[in-house]
């Protein structure tokens, strides 16, 4: 099959001319959208709903590495992690604003590829893009999201709300895009020792899927809010199981207990991070990226969750005084510290 390999220098089109190139096919399905893309602002009307805001940036470098990032995945990620904000408030995504900063390396082709993986992920989550903005960059591409939703006053759930006895449950399974990322880091450098060296990522598509195609967990919002269960406390998991724990007992004046024997980890997870001579359970407190929920309900709620496979209870919240510590498989007690993601440590 032929395959067009021609690309359109952005400087044919302009800024404006981009703007419109891209989101000339925009469909807007929120009666709440009185105006998205085109005018100085977008205008949007939630009645008597609370509004909730996000913003995301991600940078080429220290957030991706465009050698084994494919562009569309890219873009699908950028919303996804946007989304995964709202959602963790435990409201509905439904808006969201994209600007690009980006290199004349880049061409028109490149930046659809890239829009084409945001308005995917738009369309998947019922997602109105109202607006954003587009410059050069001089250090690499440069993506920021700011995403809107909207909830009850009611249904919002913080991070400090978390009481003693409640118990702390997580989403899904934890470690493997972390997991993903060291394998998709190593086959690169085998790339470049040896270009001719194919990478070997056979049988390993979950974790690498976990990696550059993660989805914003919607659904356990969904699900709580058909079991009728209202979180205590709320947050995602983007830098580590053990950050995020601590966000929420540090906010809540509270401690906690985890139990390593709890924390969901998928087969693959755990065979990559033997391979890697890993602690997969380290991998899962410290990797991050994950993208699950993390939240805490009260015991009286338990029996409503209790047979739901993608929910782990993990432990529980404890007084402050006890501290916050990770009960070993051994039954030994460590005292749970955030070793994950750091967004100002130097590379």
């Amino acid at each position: 099959m032929f395959e067009n390999t021609q690309t359109t220098d952005i400087n044919n089109l302009g800024e404006f001319g981009l703007i419109d190139h891209l989101t000339k096919n925009i469909k807007l399905t929120h009666e709440s959208t009185l105006k998205g893309v085109g005018d100085d602002a977008a205008v949007l009307n939630f009645k008597s709903k609370k509004t909730l805001v996000s913003t995301d940036m991600l940078l080429e470098g220290v957030h991706f590495d465009l050698a084994f990032t494919p562009l569309k995945h890219l873009g699908y990620k950028a919303i996804q992690v946007n989304l995964s904000d709202i959602y963790a408030m435990n409201g509905i995504a439904s808006h969201v604003t994209v600007s690009l900063g980006f290199s004349s390396k880049f061409s028109v082709e490149a930046v659809e590829e890239l829009y084409a993986g945001m308005l995917l992920a738009c369309h998947k989550y019922n997602i109105d893009l109202i607006g954003g903005d587009t410059c050069s960059s001089k250090q690499g591409l440069v993506i920021s999201v700011t995403s809107i939703g909207y909830a009850d006053e009611k249904d919002v759930v913080y991070r400090n709300g978390a009481e003693e006895g409640d118990l702390l449950c997580v989403s899904g399974d934890l470690g493997g895009a972390y997991l993903g990322l060291q394998l998709l880091e190593r086959e690169k450098q085998v790339f470049l020792a040896n270009p001719n060296i194919q990478p070997d990522l056979e049988g390993k598509d979950y974790i690498i899927e976990r990696q550059l195609k993660p989805e914003a967990r919607l659904d356990i919002v969904d699900l709580l809010k058909k079991m009728k269960i209202k979180p205590t406390s709320m947050i995602d998991v983007s830098d580590g199981l053990a950050s995020e724990i601590l966000h929420l007992t540090r906010q809540s004046g509270k401690g906690c207990k985890v139990y390593e024997e709890k924390i969901p980890l998928d087969p693959q997870t755990i065979e990559m991070a033997r391979e890697f001579g890993l602690d997969p359970t380290v991998c899962a407190l410290s990797g991050g990226e994950d993208y699950e929920l993390l939240f805490t309900i009260k015991q009286a709620d338990y029996d409503r969750l209790k047979h739901d496979v993608d929910i782990s209870v993990i432990g529980y919240i404890t007084e402050e005084s006890a501290g916050n510590y990770l009960i070993s498989k051994s039954g030994n007690a460590h005292e749970l510290k955030a070793q994950g993601w750091n967004a100002f440590k130097e590379k």
